[in-house]
């Protein structure tokens, strides 16, 4: 069966079967090393590219997936909001099984159409999902100057835009900015499961 028949007809099965939060990366670790990661652009991007930022959003992100591309305009207009203010943001790529969609020539394609304004990456290992805890896609942290955790989960409250009422990440980096402990620092993430194990295939 085609993939991307398959990934629709398996959407909403997905959703049901995110893996359980028994072990996730606890408020104040550090944040887990990564190192030469191909971008969209060419560039291989390390956790220490981003050592000048004060606040480092780190986002697991996917093609497929109907949930993380309802966050893609959301993601663009947060990284024009906190241009310049010291707020760096990346997305990773791990659903590395699905090679018909999700590999750098597709992803060069997206950020292409949606102009994309952050840097968007691949993880080929799919080792980083299981290193950050990332349960799905989308699934963002967000991590001090000191690249401590501060937060974890969904970007806010609702899928659809015209019902989101509460902007976690935005909340998170604001009370960083400020010098301010996040009020909230962890919420459920939703959308599809991460597949980066050929046995979740």
């Amino acid at each position: 069966m085609h993939l991307r028949l398959f990934s629709s007809l398996t959407f909403a099965l997905a959703l049901l079967t995110l893996p359980a939060s028994a072990a996730e990366l606890a408020v104040g670790a550090k944040a887990p090393e990564f190192k030469g990661l191909e971008g969209v652009d060419g560039k291989k991007l390390s956790l220490d590219d981003f050592k000048d930022s004060k606040v480092l959003v780190v986002c697991f992100h996917c093609n497929e997936c109907p949930v993380a591309s309802d966050y893609q305009d959301r993601y663009i207009e947060f990284v024009k909001k906190y241009q310049g203010q010291g707020v760096a943001f990346i997305a990773i790529n791990c659903d590395i099984i699905s090679v018909e969609d999700e590999n750098l020539k597709t992803m060069k394609a997206r950020a292409e159409e949606k102009k994309y304004n952050f840097p968007y990456v691949i993880d080929p290992t799919g080792k980083l999902a299981d290193d950050y805890t990332a349960k799905a896609t989308p699934h963002l942290f967000v991590f001090d100057a000191q690249r401590k955790l501060q937060y974890s989960g969904a970007f806010d409250d609702k899928q659809k835009l015209e019902r989101v009422t509460k902007h976690y990440v935005a909340d998170a980096v604001d009370a960083l900015l400020a010098g301010k402990t996040p009020a909230l620092a962890k919420t459920k993430a939703f959308g599809c499961g991460i597949r980066n194990k050929p046995d979740e295939f």
